[in-house]
Formats: structure tokens, sequence, C-alpha cells
């Protein structure tokens, strides 16, 4: 698990965290920026979105190998949550010049498989190996 302040800096902890990670479970190399850039926009979501960048408040982050098959990365903040089924396409023709609202779109095109709950609030993302 790794516990983090809500505050933009934090970001930095992940690289060195995901290769940890990748590095103790024998996870391909190829994954590693799958999971380092999905990793990354839970994270900021969580810090900017989720928590409003109150320090006071935190992100966790629980690691699970699932089954010698997958890793399971869960992040979760301690705001009200989001309906992540009503944001925009970012593809969409009128958003294309949109800055921001990418996170969740990039995080469902990286990972394996993408569960939200705690209304919003918990985003569980997964690896195949």
């Amino acid at each position: 698990m790794l516990r983090l302040k809500s505050c933009p800096s934090s970001i930095a902890e992940l690289e060195p965290f995901v290769m940890n990670l990748t590095t103790q479970h024998n996870v391909k190399q190829d994954l590693f920026p799958n999971i380092l850039i999905s990793l990354t926009e839970a994270v900021n979501n969580a810090i900017l979105h989720g928590n409003c960048s109150d320090t006071s408040k935190k992100v966790n982050i629980h690691t699970t190998v699932v089954n010698g098959k997958g890793l399971s990365l869960e992040v979760m903040d301690e705001g009200c949550g989001f309906c992540h089924e009503t944001l925009p396409d970012p593809t969409h023709p009128e958003n294309i010049e949109t800055v921001g609202g990418r996170g969740v779109f990039l995080i469902k095109q990286l990972a394996d498989k993408v569960e939200f709950s705690s209304n919003g609030a918990c985003v569980k993302m997964f690896f195949k190996f």
C-alpha cells in the first residue's frame, strides 16, 4: 500500500513505486508505461478532483496480484466521488480542443479492466500479465 498526501508533488512517488512493483512481480517491461500512466492519471484525479488538493486528505493505493495472472491497482480518495458514466467523450469533435478531461479515457484505454466504486471515489484497474 502507498499512502500519498493530496498535493501534486506526490505524483513523483509513483514512478519508483511502479518500478518496484513491476520488478517484484516480474511484470513484462512493456506493461510498465500503461501501469504508470494509468496510475498517474488516477492519482492526479484523486488529488485534484476527489480531494480538491486538500493536503489534510490522503490518496491510498492498494495493489494485488490476482492469481498470478495480473496486477490490480486500487486508488481511493477521500472525496464524495463522481459519476464516471456522464463524463464527456474527449474524442468527440466539440471536445478535441478542450484542456483536460482525458484521464479516465486514458485509463480505460490502457488498463485491461476498470471498475469504479464508492460513488467514483475509488477506481480499480487491472492489468493482465
